[in-house]
Protein backbone atom coordinates (compact mmCIF):
# COMPACT_ATOMS: atom_id res chain seq x y z
CA UNK A 1 0.00 0.00 0.00
CA UNK A 2 1.13 3.80 -0.93
CA UNK A 3 2.37 5.76 1.81
CA UNK A 4 -0.05 8.12 0.17
CA UNK A 5 -3.09 6.59 1.34
CA UNK A 6 -3.25 7.33 4.88
CA UNK A 7 -5.33 7.97 7.72
CA UNK A 8 -9.04 6.72 6.79
CA UNK A 9 -7.92 5.58 3.90
CA UNK A 10 -5.51 2.78 5.41
CA UNK A 11 -8.27 -0.15 4.91
CA UNK A 12 -8.39 0.36 1.41
CA UNK A 13 -7.64 -2.50 -0.61
CA UNK A 14 -10.02 -2.43 -3.70
CA UNK A 15 -11.39 0.61 -5.32
CA UNK A 16 -14.81 0.23 -7.33
CA UNK A 17 -14.37 1.61 -10.77
CA UNK A 18 -17.88 2.71 -12.56
CA UNK A 19 -17.74 3.09 -16.06
CA UNK A 20 -20.27 5.73 -17.41
CA UNK A 21 -18.83 6.34 -21.53
CA UNK A 22 -22.39 4.49 -22.84
CA UNK A 23 -24.35 6.91 -21.36
CA UNK A 24 -22.74 9.88 -19.70
CA UNK A 25 -20.10 9.90 -22.03
CA UNK A 26 -22.23 9.11 -25.29
CA UNK A 27 -25.04 11.24 -24.63
CA UNK A 28 -22.36 14.47 -25.20
CA UNK A 29 -20.78 13.31 -28.40
CA UNK A 30 -22.94 15.31 -30.98
CA UNK A 31 -21.39 12.50 -33.55
CA UNK A 32 -24.90 10.03 -33.44
CA UNK A 33 -23.78 6.19 -33.24
CA UNK A 34 -26.08 2.99 -33.63
CA UNK A 35 -26.94 0.62 -31.63
CA UNK A 36 -24.48 -2.15 -32.27
CA UNK A 37 -21.86 0.08 -31.71
CA UNK A 38 -22.92 0.80 -28.82
CA UNK A 39 -23.91 -2.53 -27.65
CA UNK A 40 -20.34 -4.02 -28.65
CA UNK A 41 -18.82 -1.15 -26.70
CA UNK A 42 -20.96 -2.29 -23.14
CA UNK A 43 -19.75 -5.98 -24.07
CA UNK A 44 -16.17 -4.70 -24.32
CA UNK A 45 -16.09 -2.68 -21.43
CA UNK A 46 -17.63 -5.72 -19.52
CA UNK A 47 -14.94 -8.39 -20.60
CA UNK A 48 -12.83 -6.04 -19.71
CA UNK A 49 -13.80 -6.58 -15.88
CA UNK A 50 -15.67 -3.45 -15.29
CA UNK A 51 -18.11 -4.75 -12.42
CA UNK A 52 -20.61 -1.47 -13.25
CA UNK A 53 -21.63 -0.01 -16.48
CA UNK A 54 -23.95 2.94 -17.47
CA UNK A 55 -25.45 1.26 -19.85
CA UNK A 56 -28.57 3.25 -21.33
CA UNK A 57 -30.61 6.74 -20.42
CA UNK A 58 -34.34 6.56 -20.48
CA UNK A 59 -34.62 10.02 -21.61
CA UNK A 60 -36.74 11.87 -23.71
CA UNK A 61 -35.04 11.59 -27.66
CA UNK A 62 -36.41 14.72 -28.41
CA UNK A 63 -33.53 16.39 -25.55
CA UNK A 64 -31.23 13.68 -25.70
CA UNK A 65 -31.08 11.92 -29.42
CA UNK A 66 -27.81 10.01 -28.30
CA UNK A 67 -29.91 7.59 -25.71
CA UNK A 68 -33.11 7.27 -28.03
CA UNK A 69 -32.07 3.25 -28.63
CA UNK A 70 -31.62 2.67 -24.67
CA UNK A 71 -34.24 -0.53 -24.86
CA UNK A 72 -32.29 -1.80 -28.10
CA UNK A 73 -29.24 -1.75 -26.41
CA UNK A 74 -29.88 -3.08 -23.09
CA UNK A 75 -31.77 -5.96 -24.92
CA UNK A 76 -29.12 -6.65 -27.12
CA UNK A 77 -26.02 -6.59 -24.87
CA UNK A 78 -24.48 -9.95 -23.54
CA UNK A 79 -25.14 -9.66 -19.94
CA UNK A 80 -22.19 -10.93 -17.69
CA UNK A 81 -22.88 -12.39 -14.58
CA UNK A 82 -21.68 -9.71 -11.48
CA UNK A 83 -21.72 -6.83 -13.96
CA UNK A 84 -24.13 -3.85 -12.62
CA UNK A 85 -25.98 -2.91 -15.90
CA UNK A 86 -27.36 0.41 -15.00
CA UNK A 87 -29.49 3.12 -16.58
CA UNK A 88 -30.39 6.86 -15.85
CA UNK A 89 -34.52 7.59 -15.49
CA UNK A 90 -35.77 11.41 -15.55
CA UNK A 91 -39.59 10.10 -14.08
CA UNK A 92 -42.02 7.10 -14.03
CA UNK A 93 -42.35 6.81 -17.50
CA UNK A 94 -38.52 6.15 -17.93
CA UNK A 95 -38.50 4.37 -15.00
CA UNK A 96 -41.08 1.68 -16.51
CA UNK A 97 -39.20 1.58 -19.68
CA UNK A 98 -36.12 0.99 -17.99
CA UNK A 99 -37.51 -1.64 -15.67
CA UNK A 100 -39.19 -3.52 -19.03
CA UNK A 101 -35.29 -3.32 -20.17
CA UNK A 102 -34.05 -5.32 -17.28
CA UNK A 103 -32.24 -3.10 -15.35
CA UNK A 104 -30.08 -3.55 -12.44
CA UNK A 105 -30.00 -0.31 -11.43
CA UNK A 106 -31.62 2.86 -12.19
CA UNK A 107 -29.94 6.52 -11.71
CA UNK A 108 -31.69 9.07 -10.73
CA UNK A 109 -30.34 13.04 -10.38
CA UNK A 110 -30.07 16.07 -9.07
CA UNK A 111 -28.05 19.02 -8.12
CA UNK A 112 -26.26 21.08 -5.42
CA UNK A 113 -27.55 24.10 -7.00
CA UNK A 114 -31.24 25.86 -7.46
CA UNK A 115 -29.52 27.52 -9.99
CA UNK A 116 -28.30 24.38 -12.07
CA UNK A 117 -31.25 22.62 -11.04
CA UNK A 118 -34.06 25.14 -12.58
CA UNK A 119 -32.13 25.46 -15.79
CA UNK A 120 -31.16 21.18 -16.39
CA UNK A 121 -34.52 19.76 -15.42
CA UNK A 122 -36.79 22.62 -14.82
CA UNK A 123 -37.23 22.36 -11.41
CA UNK A 124 -35.98 23.29 -8.23
CA UNK A 125 -34.11 20.89 -5.31
CA UNK A 126 -36.81 19.90 -3.41
CA UNK A 127 -39.30 19.63 -5.94
CA UNK A 128 -36.55 17.36 -8.00
CA UNK A 129 -36.30 15.16 -5.42
CA UNK A 130 -40.30 14.93 -5.05
CA UNK A 131 -40.52 13.81 -8.39
CA UNK A 132 -38.10 10.74 -7.76
CA UNK A 133 -40.37 9.14 -5.01
CA UNK A 134 -42.62 7.17 -7.11
CA UNK A 135 -40.00 6.01 -8.84
CA UNK A 136 -37.96 4.90 -5.95
CA UNK A 137 -41.19 3.67 -4.71
CA UNK A 138 -40.73 1.19 -8.32
CA UNK A 139 -37.66 0.60 -7.86
CA UNK A 140 -38.04 -0.87 -4.34
CA UNK A 141 -41.22 -3.69 -5.54
CA UNK A 142 -39.08 -4.47 -8.44
CA UNK A 143 -36.01 -5.24 -6.32
CA UNK A 144 -34.03 -2.45 -8.57
CA UNK A 145 -31.34 -0.62 -7.34
CA UNK A 146 -31.31 2.82 -6.93
CA UNK A 147 -28.95 5.39 -7.20
CA UNK A 148 -28.56 8.89 -6.55
CA UNK A 149 -26.76 11.59 -8.57
CA UNK A 150 -25.53 16.05 -7.06
CA UNK A 151 -24.55 17.55 -9.81
CA UNK A 152 -22.73 20.88 -9.62
CA UNK A 153 -21.45 19.72 -6.00
CA UNK A 154 -17.96 21.28 -6.44
CA UNK A 155 -18.68 24.33 -8.32
CA UNK A 156 -21.98 26.19 -10.65
CA UNK A 157 -21.72 27.93 -13.91
CA UNK A 158 -24.78 30.11 -12.34
CA UNK A 159 -24.23 30.60 -9.06
CA UNK A 160 -20.15 29.71 -8.64
CA UNK A 161 -18.81 27.97 -5.09
CA UNK A 162 -21.43 25.59 -3.98
CA UNK A 163 -21.28 25.40 0.39
CA UNK A 164 -20.80 22.03 1.52
CA UNK A 165 -24.03 22.03 3.67
CA UNK A 166 -25.84 22.61 0.35
CA UNK A 167 -24.43 18.67 -0.82
CA UNK A 168 -25.12 16.92 2.23
CA UNK A 169 -28.29 18.43 2.39
CA UNK A 170 -29.15 16.79 -1.01
CA UNK A 171 -27.44 13.51 -0.16
CA UNK A 172 -29.59 13.10 3.20
CA UNK A 173 -32.70 13.85 0.56
CA UNK A 174 -31.36 11.28 -1.48
CA UNK A 175 -31.04 8.81 1.39
CA UNK A 176 -34.21 9.49 2.35
CA UNK A 177 -35.48 8.57 -0.78
CA UNK A 178 -33.68 4.84 -0.71
CA UNK A 179 -30.74 5.37 -2.25
CA UNK A 180 -28.04 2.72 -1.50
CA UNK A 181 -25.28 5.00 -3.07
CA UNK A 182 -24.79 8.61 -4.22
CA UNK A 183 -22.56 10.38 -6.56
CA UNK A 184 -21.18 13.40 -5.63
CA UNK A 185 -20.15 14.97 -9.19
CA UNK A 186 -18.16 18.02 -10.27
CA UNK A 187 -20.30 18.53 -13.14
CA UNK A 188 -17.78 21.65 -14.36
CA UNK A 189 -14.68 20.24 -13.53
CA UNK A 190 -13.46 23.46 -11.20
CA UNK A 191 -13.35 21.46 -7.76
CA UNK A 192 -9.64 20.82 -6.34
CA UNK A 193 -8.16 18.29 -3.96
CA UNK A 194 -9.24 20.00 -0.65
CA UNK A 195 -12.78 21.26 -1.70
CA UNK A 196 -13.08 17.45 -2.56
CA UNK A 197 -11.79 16.33 0.83
CA UNK A 198 -13.76 19.16 2.50
CA UNK A 199 -17.14 18.01 0.84
CA UNK A 200 -16.81 14.30 1.00
CA UNK A 201 -15.86 14.50 5.01
CA UNK A 202 -19.23 16.71 5.31
CA UNK A 203 -21.75 14.47 3.63
CA UNK A 204 -20.33 11.61 5.33
CA UNK A 205 -21.99 12.62 8.25
CA UNK A 206 -24.95 11.86 7.04
CA UNK A 207 -23.90 8.86 4.57
CA UNK A 208 -21.30 6.34 5.42
CA UNK A 209 -18.06 6.95 2.52
CA UNK A 210 -18.50 3.22 1.04
CA UNK A 211 -22.03 4.76 -0.02
CA UNK A 212 -20.60 7.38 -1.81
CA UNK A 213 -18.30 8.04 -4.97
CA UNK A 214 -16.51 10.32 -6.65
CA UNK A 215 -17.53 11.73 -9.91
CA UNK A 216 -15.18 14.01 -11.75
CA UNK A 217 -14.61 16.41 -14.71
CA UNK A 218 -11.29 17.27 -15.91
CA UNK A 219 -11.48 20.45 -17.28
CA UNK A 220 -8.97 22.40 -15.52
CA UNK A 221 -6.55 19.11 -15.38
CA UNK A 222 -7.74 18.62 -11.36
CA UNK A 223 -9.53 14.84 -11.71
CA UNK A 224 -6.71 12.41 -11.18
CA UNK A 225 -5.99 14.62 -7.82
CA UNK A 226 -9.45 14.65 -7.03
CA UNK A 227 -9.41 11.15 -7.11
CA UNK A 228 -6.37 11.24 -4.65
CA UNK A 229 -7.79 13.75 -2.45
CA UNK A 230 -10.99 11.32 -2.16
CA UNK A 231 -9.16 8.20 -1.40
CA UNK A 232 -6.83 9.55 1.28
CA UNK A 233 -10.12 10.07 3.20
CA UNK A 234 -11.48 6.45 2.63
CA UNK A 235 -13.33 6.93 -0.73
CA UNK A 236 -13.63 4.02 -2.31
CA UNK A 237 -16.00 4.31 -5.58
CA UNK A 238 -15.22 6.08 -9.12
CA UNK A 239 -16.72 7.25 -11.87
CA UNK A 240 -14.68 7.49 -15.11
CA UNK A 241 -15.37 7.59 -18.71
CA UNK A 242 -13.20 5.59 -21.55
CA UNK A 243 -11.52 7.35 -23.71
CA UNK A 244 -12.94 10.65 -22.35
CA UNK A 245 -15.93 10.66 -23.69
CA UNK A 246 -18.39 13.59 -22.66
CA UNK A 247 -18.14 16.72 -21.78
CA UNK A 248 -20.10 19.40 -20.24
CA UNK A 249 -22.41 22.14 -22.25
CA UNK A 250 -21.94 24.42 -19.18
CA UNK A 251 -18.17 24.82 -19.04
CA UNK A 252 -16.34 26.19 -22.41
CA UNK A 253 -13.46 24.44 -22.96
CA UNK A 254 -14.60 21.58 -20.45
CA UNK A 255 -12.90 18.11 -21.92
CA UNK A 256 -15.44 15.50 -20.29
CA UNK A 257 -15.05 13.18 -17.71
CA UNK A 258 -12.20 11.31 -16.12
CA UNK A 259 -10.82 8.88 -18.72
CA UNK A 260 -11.44 4.96 -17.27
CA UNK A 261 -7.69 4.45 -18.52
CA UNK A 262 -6.27 7.27 -16.72
CA UNK A 263 -7.92 6.12 -13.23
CA UNK A 264 -6.69 2.97 -13.72
CA UNK A 265 -3.45 3.85 -14.06
CA UNK A 266 -3.35 5.77 -11.04
CA UNK A 267 -5.19 3.27 -9.06
CA UNK A 268 -2.73 0.27 -9.99
CA UNK A 269 0.32 2.05 -9.89
CA UNK A 270 -1.36 3.15 -6.00
CA UNK A 271 -1.06 -1.19 -5.84
CA UNK A 272 -4.84 -0.63 -5.53
CA UNK A 273 -7.08 -3.93 -6.86
CA UNK A 274 -9.64 -3.20 -9.32
CA UNK A 275 -10.24 -6.25 -11.10
CA UNK A 276 -10.23 -4.21 -14.55
CA UNK A 277 -7.76 -5.04 -17.22
CA UNK A 278 -5.95 -1.69 -18.54
CA UNK A 279 -4.86 -3.06 -21.40
CA UNK A 280 -8.21 -4.30 -22.81
CA UNK A 281 -9.99 -0.58 -21.26
CA UNK A 282 -7.00 0.80 -23.65
CA UNK A 283 -8.72 -1.14 -26.55
CA UNK A 284 -12.49 -0.22 -25.90
CA UNK A 285 -11.18 3.20 -25.84
CA UNK A 286 -9.15 2.86 -29.36
CA UNK A 287 -12.55 1.02 -30.67
CA UNK A 288 -14.69 3.99 -29.66
CA UNK A 289 -12.56 6.61 -30.67
CA UNK A 290 -12.38 5.18 -34.25
CA UNK A 291 -16.16 5.01 -34.48
CA UNK A 292 -16.68 8.41 -33.56
CA UNK A 293 -13.65 9.78 -35.50
CA UNK A 294 -12.37 11.26 -33.06
CA UNK A 295 -8.69 11.77 -31.19
CA UNK A 296 -8.74 9.52 -27.74
CA UNK A 297 -8.81 11.69 -24.84
CA UNK A 298 -7.08 9.59 -22.16
CA UNK A 299 -3.36 10.38 -21.42
CA UNK A 300 -3.05 7.25 -20.51
CA UNK A 301 -4.03 5.41 -23.31
CA UNK A 302 -2.32 7.36 -25.97
CA UNK A 303 0.97 6.74 -24.42
CA UNK A 304 0.67 2.94 -24.23
CA UNK A 305 -0.83 3.01 -27.79
CA UNK A 306 2.14 4.75 -28.46
CA UNK A 307 4.61 2.04 -26.56
CA UNK A 308 2.58 -0.91 -28.09
CA UNK A 309 3.55 0.73 -31.57
CA UNK A 310 6.81 1.28 -30.67
CA UNK A 311 7.25 -2.60 -29.82
CA UNK A 312 5.76 -3.91 -32.55
CA UNK A 313 9.04 -1.68 -34.78
CA UNK A 314 11.26 -2.65 -32.28
CA UNK A 315 10.18 -6.23 -33.24
CA UNK A 316 10.01 -5.64 -37.62
CA UNK A 317 13.57 -4.54 -37.32
CA UNK A 318 14.74 -7.17 -36.09
CA UNK A 319 13.38 -9.80 -38.25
Amino acid sequence: MSTLLSGLARNIESVEVVEVGPRDGLQNESTPLPAQVKVELVDRLAAAGLPAIEAAAFVSPRWVPQMADGAQVMASIRRRPGVVYSALVPNVRGMEAALAAGVDEVVVFSAASESFARRNINCGIAESIQRFEPVAAMAREAGVRLRGSISCALGCPYEGAVPASAVVAVVQRMADLGCHSVDIADTIGVGTAGAVQQVFEAASRVLPLARLAGHFHDTYGQALANVLAALQIGVRSFHASVAGLGGCPYARGATGNLATEDLLYLLHGLGLRTGVDLQAVVDCGDFISGALGRANSSRAARALLAARGAAGCETAGAH
